[in-house]
């Protein structure tokens, strides 16, 4: 059971990952005429998130193949990440899902919620 709830969330953070690459267009010509600067900033930090979410994901998922959910060190390992996501949730929530991008409303539940899968996976 322990190894199904990491699984979970290391693929709900890697599809969110992709998902994030996939949009960043259309949020990115959501705001409409801004400076060639600008325009790469957000670029670079949505890609940026996308990008850590695959990450942590992919980390999530390749300690759970490799080691299982019971190992001690992955363990600690899927709690520091959850402390991690955690985090980033907290900061989306003070800023982007402030504004009306859908996607950064629903970004603080993804992560608080694949925080709380390993969260629960690692005290299994």
């Amino acid at each position: 059971m322990a190894d199904a709830l990491v699984f979970v969330a290391g693929a709900a953070l890697v599809l969110w990952g992709v998902a994030h690459i996939t949009a960043t267009k259309s949020v990115v010509d959501s705001f409409g005429e801004i400076s060639a600067d600008n325009r790469r900033i957000l670029v670079m930090e949505w890609v940026a998130e996308g990008v850590t979410h695959i990450s942590i994901g992919g980390l999530v998922i390749l300690l759970a193949a490799l080691e299982g959910s019971t190992d001690p060190a992955a363990r600690l390992v899927y709690r520091v990440l959850a402390g991690v996501l955690v985090v980033l949730a907290v900061l989306t929530s003070f800023t982007g899902a402030r504004t009306p991008v859908v996607w950064f409303k629903i970004c603080p539940f993804v992560l608080t919620g694949a925080a709380a899968l390993l969260l629960a996976g690692s005290s299994l």
